[in-house]
């Protein structure tokens, strides 16, 4: 009996936790620190919704937007000011409903000895406690594919090569400029600015310097950079990126839309990424040891001014 009553207590307070930590969980899925968090964060005007093609550094297809102000279906050049991400698309009110409606018949259900398993013991409760939320995931998971593929246009094929199946390299660069077809011209004076922007956003965001961000990157995206690094300043830690280095990178397409050129652009860089204690500068996550990392960064450029960061996919 005691046993029993000792199980069901331990049951409820992993409830309870659960119930506070799985819907980040459902939200979050990489614990990477640098710059945009390992996510796929940004907007690609009207080709937000439609992948990258794939290059020779990126050869799988980039991983949709995890958060976008951009609404399937819309021009994507007049954003919504709504954050994004699947539980904000339209139609996320249903899901996050559903998953909603999970949690509580669930892990409250459960917390009051309710639920699917209310009627067992404590050991049991555990059990079915683990069942519900192995359900929940699967649900949600299913609800996302679902809707990904009902909202989301198919995905570009990959990029075709230059003559003869190699890309030429423009020396002295990682850039080849033989992956992609690119309907707007894109010089070398451009690469040299896409690898400059790597580095002084990545610089940016380890000084923790949101006005420089600002002039290196679009609204949307110094958005959520300061998102997360407001979520650093509360667990006390900063997240230093340093030497970072091109090592390869790729065109993958780039396009105009009315006023704004834009430019997509797998890179493959190393860099060194730790995150520290604020006050004592203790390691807290990372390495002092160079790490690597391919993205493909989108680029874009209103008519006569600079090009600046309004993209990042992970590949």
């Amino acid at each position: 009996m005691r046993f029993t009553q000792r199980g069901r207590a331990i049951a409820q307070t992993l409830a309870v936790v659960l119930s506070l930590v799985l819907p980040l969980m459902l939200t979050v899925s990489s614990a990477d620190a640098r710059v945009g968090g390992g996510l796929s964060s940004g907007s690609r005007g009207t080709r937000t919704f439609s992948a990258p093609p794939s290059t020779s550094t990126a050869p799988s297809a980039a991983q949709p937007f995890n958060r976008t102000f951009t609404e399937p279906g819309s021009s994507g050049l007049g954003a919504s000011t709504a954050g994004g991400g699947f539980f904000n698309r339209p139609g996320g009110g249903m899901l996050r409903g559903l998953a909603a409606g999970f949690l509580g018949a669930g892990l409250l259900g459960m917390l009051f000895g309710g639920g699917l398993f209310g009627g067992l013991g404590g050991l049991s409760s555990l059990f079915g406690l683990i069942l519900q939320i192995g359900l929940i995931v699967v649900v949600v998971r299913l609800a996302m594919s679902w809707w990904q593929r009902r909202a989301t246009p198919a995905y570009a094929s990959g990029a075709t090569q230059a003559p003869g199946g190699a890309s030429t390299y423009r020396t002295g660069s990682g850039f080849g400029l033989g992956s992609g077809s690119a309907p707007l011209e894109i010089a070398p004076a451009d690469y040299e600015a896409f690898e400059r922007l790597l580095s002084d956003i990545q610089a940016a965001w380890s000084n923790e310097d949101v006005a420089k961000l600002h002039t290196l990157a679009t609204p949307e995206m110094v958005s959520y950079f300061t998102d997360d690094l407001q979520r650093n300043k509360a667990r006390n830690v900063v997240n230093k990126v340093s030497a970072t280095k091109l090592l390869q990178g790729d065109l993958a397409e780039a396009w105009r839309e009315g006023e704004s050129d834009y430019a997509s652009v797998a890179m493959r860089f190393s860099m060194i990424d730790k995150t520290v204690d604020r006050v004592s500068g203790r390691l807290v996550e990372g390495s002092e040891q160079p790490s690597e990392a391919t993205e493909v960064w989108t680029f874009l450029r209103p008519r006569g001014a600079n090009w600046e960061l309004s993209a990042i996919q992970q590949a």
